[in-house]
């Protein structure tokens, strides 16, 4: 009897202490969490086609044990694409979102012989203005089909009215980065905004891609909004300013940069100059959030700031290597795009392999 009870004793703690003794299980170190992450994809137009292809390939290939997606950010054509990524998150399937983003995208396409014929035109405009003197037309001049056709892709592949019952505050988050065009106040939309007029939504992601050339501005809560590019391109701060604990901001920010840092040649032509310029005012925005981690990474580490409300931040980038000009972020031809969606996905797989650990 004696023997039986000291089993049961031993049976009890080994239940309690997960199957371990109970004096080893107190000496052990805690299970190691996985890496908070969030992901910032910059704007390009057509070119957030490798955005897609590398969100793809990290929601499903990243390993859940390692790393944990707590947020997205994103402008122009990289906020619809973080928009995707998030909605499968939210409904805890990744793979969900990398679904989403092939599906739209193969709706975004130009198949249709109308369709292809104006997106050659505009293609063709762009790349003549060296040797060709165009009038310039004001997208009020003009009907909205291209903006009425988003909108109805938005609503389609992003449900917000269904996806925002589920967002609470164990849901990764949602940056959308815009610029409010009468004040010049950069404006961040947001999935977890305790101001309705800052929620994000469809027409959040409407401004976020209302390039001034080709759409209208979007009307949100009395503001008057365009493409984000003027602005946060992409949101990065947020996610390091957002939250008063250090443990609700991530460990590292990965971001998908469209926009090269650099050029081999001295830019001559028309065409070039415009080029280049449109690739430094991305950049431009981009450096200025990344320059605000790295200010802060210093300032923890020379104990200006608590470590209770912050903490180091890695960075990494994955990169868009291909050498392509200004006029094609408007080129929505298929092969284009499909070249673009597996040159992100193998940048995607690529980066996922070469992660520390």
């Amino acid at each position: 009897m004696q023997r039986e009870c000291k089993t049961s004793v031993q049976g009890a703690l080994l239940w309690q202490t997960g199957g371990l003794p109970f004096a080893l299980k107190s000496i052990m170190p805690p299970p190691l969490l996985p890496l908070s992450v969030a992901i910032a994809c910059q704007g390009g137009g057509s070119h957030t086609a490798f955005t897609a292809g590398v969100l793809q390939a990290l929601l499903a290939g990243i390993d859940p044990a390692r790393h944990a997606i707590r947020g997205l950010s994103g402008t122009s054509g990289g906020a619809l694409c973080a928009g995707l990524a998030w909605a499968g998150l939210v409904q805890g399937d990744p793979r969900d979102g990398g679904r989403r983003l092939d599906a739209f995208w193969h709706d975004l396409v130009a198949r249709a012989p109308a369709d292809l014929i104006a997106n050659l035109g505009l293609v063709w405009l762009q790349r003549s203005r060296d040797w060709l003197t165009l009038p310039e037309v004001s997208p009020y001049s003009l009907p909205e089909f291209g903006r009425t056709f988003l909108a109805e892709l938005i609503d389609e592949h992003i449900p917000f009215a269904r996806l925002m019952p589920d967002v609470g505050p164990g849901t990764p988050r949602l940056l959308v980065g815009a610029v409010e065009v009468l004040s010049g106040q950069f404006t961040v939309f947001s999935s977890h905004a305790e101001d309705p007029a800052l929620a994000v939504g469809r027409d959040a992601l409407l401004a976020s891609a209302a390039i001034p050339e080709l759409f209208r501005a979007t009307r949100i809560a009395g503001g008057v909004y365009w493409d984000g590019l003027f602005s946060q391109n992409p949101p990065i701060r947020g996610f390091v300013s957002g939250h008063p604990s250090a443990e609700a901001k991530p460990d590292e920010i990965w971001v998908i940069q469209i926009n090269p840092e650099g050029r081999d040649q001295e830019p001559r032509s028309t065409a070039d100059i415009a080029d280049r310029r449109n690739e430094l005012a991305g950049n431009l925005s981009l450096a200025q959030e990344l320059f605000f981690v790295d200010q802060v990474n210093r300032w923890l580490a020379e104990g200006w700031l608590p470590a209770s409300h912050f903490k180091p931040i890695t960075v990494r980038r994955i990169e868009l290597r291909l050498d392509l000009d200004y006029p094609s972020k408007l080129d929505r031809r298929e092969e284009f795009i499909e070249t673009l969606l597996a040159e992100g996905k193998s940048a995607g797989m690529a980066f996922l392999a070469g992660l520390p650990g």
